[in-house]
């Protein structure tokens, strides 16, 4: 009996090619995160279920994948967030405040699978703790890291949008309608795809005022430029402590973002995001490629006023923004957006053309000693076999050693795309230097 080679639904495996370009992301986002100082943390996939679930509930704890291994209850992670709560409340006395951490890890959440949402997926998360304060400042220095992280992933027309929630509270709390502020946002969440006059019709289905409909429309109908609609935002002139509050913070926040460099046509103030309702407290953020508003949030985050609540009483405030890797990658390679063209990680073939391969598999470990990434073609097959091997794994260059190579001490290097041969003395330095990697 053969076993009918299968993969789970919602678990991606891709070929050389696309693994290849998938990586090369990654390493860019890495890279982007290390440029600013963030440290590395891997988090274990397995926790035990009480520590994992001491947060979770409702459709979360509903999806998370848990089992049993002995008496011990064990559940894999389903985010980042909560394994690195747990990290720092259990390593407090051991880290320096604030904590700066990156890291990049496969989630696991049993949802149900269809196109494009995975149930295993990588998620790039930073986050910056604070013990007991964390400057506002911080809250600007996130959307630099967006900002030159897409920039890094090759793209330039994309918008940071930014808020506060604690404008959206204080507003609902001005209106009396802190109780439905989760629906009403639901609701005006909907108008570019049903009308204004649609949202109106809705907000009244659930019992609010016409006067409190106005000042709501009147809010999100607050359009122009970043500094215009932080002025119409003072000038609503809403009597409310958490609305002022939030309206200094987003004042303050544009003000040092424009100081780390994000140019004012990369972010704008948007105030119909709110993210996750009770996780966020102030500062929220979701970026969009422009020309690709169907792809949705490729990065989102935001300000959180405690992070490990449940594993200990010391406050711990912070940052973050969270990348969906896999999501991003599959959705940027349906709209042919990105191109997996590397089909191997080599630089250079080399193929034997003598049964003794000693010269080869010393000129190969030589190469590598350069950094140059080499393979030797080691089976028995036709000459025409090796190159088309080569070419159908796009490898740059190739080296065909046999008799007169060693002979001569020169090798003939064949660029593959153009069909060029050049002579080069038979030394890895020499080689290295004259294939342009």
């Amino acid at each position: 009996m053969i076993t009918e080679p299968r993969t789970l639904p919602g678990f991606m495996e891709l070929l050389p090619n696309e693994q290849i370009l998938f990586e090369q992301m990654k390493q860019k986002i890495e890279k982007t995160y290390q440029k600013f100082g963030f440290l590395p943390l891997d988090t274990p996939i397995l926790e035990l279920s009480e520590v994992l679930l001491a947060k979770a509930g409702g459709e979360t704890e509903k999806q998370i994948y848990s089992f049993q291994k002995g008496d011990t209850d064990i559940a894999m992670r389903f985010d980042l967030t909560v394994p690195l709560a747990k990290y720092v409340a259990k390593n407090y006395g051991n880290l320096s405040f604030p904590f700066r951490r990156y890291q990049i890890g496969k989630v696991y959440r049993g949802e149900r699978a269809q196109k494009g949402r995975f149930r295993e997926f990588y998620q790039c998360d930073i986050d910056i703790i604070g013990d007991g304060e964390l400057s506002i400042i911080n809250d600007a220095e996130i959307p630099s890291v967006i900002y030159n992280l897409i920039t890094e992933l090759g793209f330039t027309d994309f918008t940071i949008c930014i808020n506060n929630r604690k404008i959206l509270n204080g507003l609902f709390e001005s209106i009396e309608q802190k109780e439905n502020s989760a629906e009403i946002l639901h609701i005006i969440d909907k108008i570019e795809k049903i009308g204004k006059q649609a949202v109106i019709e809705e907000l009244q289905k659930i019992g609010i005022v016409q006067t409190a409909i106005d000042k709501i429309m009147n809010f999100i109908a607050i359009e122009g430029n970043t500094d215009e609609k932080l002025n119409q935002l003072q000038n609503m002139n809403i009597q409310n402590a958490e609305f002022t509050t939030g309206l200094e913070e987003l004042t303050q926040v544009i003000k040092y973002i424009r100081l780390f460099g994000v140019p004012d046509t990369n972010f704008k103030v948007d105030l119909t995001i709110a993210r996750g309702l009770d996780y966020y407290t102030g500062t929220v953020y979701e970026t969009f490629l422009n020309n690709y508003r169907e792809i949705g949030s490729v990065c989102s985050g935001g300000r959180y006023e405690n992070l490990a609540e449940y594993y200990t009483d010391k406050k711990l405030p912070g940052v973050g923004i969270s990348i969906g890797l896999t999501r991003l990658f599959y959705k940027l390679n349906e709209l042919q957006l990105i191109n997996a063209k590397k089909h191997s990680m080599a630089d250079i073939l080399i193929i034997p053309m003598l049964e003794d391969m000693t010269k080869a598999i010393q000129l190969a470990s030589e190469l590598r000693k350069q950094d140059i990434r080499t393979e030797i073609y080691l089976n028995s097959k036709k000459v025409k076999t090796k190159f088309k091997y080569a070419d159908k794994l796009k490898i740059p260059y190739v080296i065909a050693i046999g008799e007169d190579e060693i002979n001569s001490n020169i090798v003939k290097i064949k660029e593959m795309q153009t069909g060029e041969e050049k002579e080069v003395p038979f030394e890895a330095e020499k080689i290295a230097k004259a294939i342009k990697i």
